[in-house]
């Protein structure tokens, strides 16, 4: 898969065990020497910089097994800790995650986001907070604080955060809610604990910024429980600030300003606790507005051109907070409906046209879910940060 010449970084990577610890380097073996087995046990996990040569090959990989196809529907089941993978006949054709509630090297607890980056797939392993879900009965909730990159075997590849550790320090993260790899092969992180977005650099350094680490805010520079950050075309930066019930698009510079807002002055009728925000092809932005349960575009001065409304349908509960939405290029909007333990996609004049999961019914059987957080359609980025140039839809 690595491709000839991939032993010759071995010199200068530093793997790093399940917590985050760095471990002693392994020294390169002459190609000659390898085989197909030997090549799969080498550094269980490693440093981001691999990916700059794993990415490409696992693009041109050829598909034979049915997974990771054009189409499916990746999704963060939440309270069922997995990310799964699902064809049109509602059938998992690939997962991660055991559902325990303790973090580890096969685990992702309360996991809220997941990416497909070629064949790999990147999540944020964000914790369940106490009184969420009744299988996690710690009275301090069950942490996790990781963003991970996995195989399609289910091997951690590259982690950023220690398991089970909340803090704000190098390599820690409290509640990372996000993450969204790249084209530059860095990790853009929504560190909601930390009132704060980070970029990650290929040596797990912060090399961009957006909020004051630690402070719960709405001045310069300050964010309120942030819960989404998409990378736009022109360079800025897309955020929902959940907390502040507002979504901002900042300047992604060493000084970053706010350069748009929505709604310009705040309106919890207008927009609550907005859960996700991206930029659409035609300028546009889509938000879901969570408090107010239901999904908007609006244009850049602030007109809503799309509503839908997911509380009002039938079998709903009162207040499932969606929590994401993300429009197809065939124009269809895809709809965490979070606590309805639902997926579905409807056309633009409000048709439900897929559904993966049975409404107001939590469970981890055939096509049920537990407060799916996030779902995408694999290949398709419209709205998205694309993790390879090109890639947008």
């Amino acid at each position: 898969v690595f491709g000839p010449g991939w032993t010759q970084l071995l010199p200068v990577l530093t793997p790093y065990t399940e917590s985050g610890e760095a471990i002693k380097r392994v020294k390169p073996v002459p190609e000659a020497h390898l085989c197909p087995m030997h090549a799969k046990i080498y550094l269980p996990v490693v440093p981001l910089i691999l990916l700059l040569v794993v990415i490409p090959s696992l693009q041109a990989a050829k598909n034979t097994d049915g997974v990771n196809l054009p189409g499916h529907y990746l999704i963060s089941d939440q309270l069922n800790n997995r990310v799964i993978e699902v064809n049109s006949s509602h059938h998992i054709v690939w997962r991660f995650g055991t559902g325990s509630n303790v973090a580890g090297s096969r685990t992702c607890v309360g996991v809220n986001d997941a990416q497909r980056v070629g064949t790999l797939t990147l999540m944020a392993c964000t914790s369940i907070p106490a009184g969420l879900s009744d299988s996690c009965t710690n009275p301090d909730g069950c942490l996790d604080n990781r963003v991970i990159l996995v195989t399609k075997t289910g091997k951690i590849v590259w982690q950023y955060g220690k398991a089970g550790v909340a803090g704000s320090g190098f390599n820690e993260l409290s509640f990372p809610v996000q993450a969204t790899f790249l084209p530059n092969h860095h990790v853009l992180i929504t560190d909601q604990g930390n009132q704060r977005v980070i970029q990650i650099g290929k040596h797990r350094q912060i090399v961009w910024q957006y909020g004051t680490t630690g402070v719960d805010g709405d001045g310069a520079n300050e964010l309120s429980d942030p819960n989404s950050a998409e990378l736009l075309d022109d360079g800025n930066v897309l955020i929902a600030d959940e907390g502040n019930n507002r979504v901002i698009e900042v300047t992604h510079t060493s000084s970053p300003t706010i350069v748009w807002q929505y709604p310009t002055t705040i309106d919890t009728s207008l927009l609550s606790g907005p859960a996700f925000a991206s930029r659409l092809p035609n300028n546009n932005t889509l938000i879901t507005d969570s408090g107010n349960n239901r999904v908007i575009e609006v244009t850049r001065s602030g007109t809503v051109v799309f509503t839908y409304v997911t509380n009002t349908r039938t079998g709903s509960i009162d207040s499932p907070s969606p929590s994401r939405a993300v429009r197809r290029r065939n124009g269809n909007t895809v709809i965490s409906d979070q606590f309805n333990n639902q997926v579905i996609e409807v056309t633009p004049a409000g048709k439900i046209v897929f559904t993966q999961g049975e409404i107001a019914v939590a469970a981890s059987t055939f096509n049920r879910l537990n407060g799916p957080y996030d779902a995408k359609v694999i290949g398709d980025y419209t709205g998205l940060t694309a993790p390879h140039p090109g890639h947008r839809m």
